[in-house]
């Protein structure tokens, strides 16, 4: 997702498409976007981590992002740590697991795939980093091959703190752009009290 541009050439097409993301800053973060562009080049995407994947709003952008707000104060930050190279045998995204923060950001999407977000998403939302998508035959079995090295190879931190999130969206050649950072809740939600 984000946030280098497209090339900003072309007119924006009407029905631009939403998503939202975590960030994967520092020594982690850079190492994982250098990995995508050494199997795509042309990728320009930030590292990320998405809540959301790209859909189409069923409401206003205005009650999307509120939507995003209520649910950010309800979720407290939390700690993703990555785990193995794996791919999606369907499509033969190269991706790298969750290895920790898989069960929250499960919840997070539960909460947030409805009203202005509501969408029926083509796969089951599962947690990951993609690394190389779109491939052909030849590029996915030289990235797979890459990615398995590099990552084995990788001496940096392997996990991320979820502590803000991004809505974000793309028009096209217009390419993806940010729209709102929203921080997570510093504090655990307390639990209801009994009667």
């Amino acid at each position: 997702m984000g946030v280098v541009n497209g090339n900003g050439t072309g007119h924006c097409p009407p029905d631009p498409v939403y998503a939202l993301v975590a960030y994967i800053n520092g020594e982690l973060g850079d190492f994982l976007y250098s990995l995508r562009q050494e199997i795509v080049p042309t990728c320009r995407l930030r590292s990320h981590v998405s809540l959301l994947p790209p859909r189409k709003l069923a409401g206003a952008e205005e009650g999307a992002a509120e939507k995003i707000a209520t649910v950010a104060e309800q979720h407290s930050a939390f700690e993703v740590r990555l785990g193995d190279i794996c791919v999606f045998p369907v499509t033969n995204v190269i991706y790298l697991d969750l290895a920790a923060g898989r069960e929250e950001l499960l919840d997070m999407h539960a909460s947030l795939n409805g009203d202005a977000l509501a969408y029926a998403e083509p796969f089951a939302y599962h947690p990951h980093i993609t690394l190389g998508q779109e491939l052909t035959p030849e590029q996915f079995e030289a990235g797979l091959e890459l990615c398995r090295k590099r990552w084995a190879e990788y001496t940096g931190p392997r996990s991320f703190p979820v502590e803000t999130i991004t809505f974000v969206k793309n028009s096209g050649n217009c390419g993806w752009s940010d729209l709102k950072d929203v921080a997570m809740s510093r504090e655990p939600v307390p639990e209801p009290a009994l009667h």
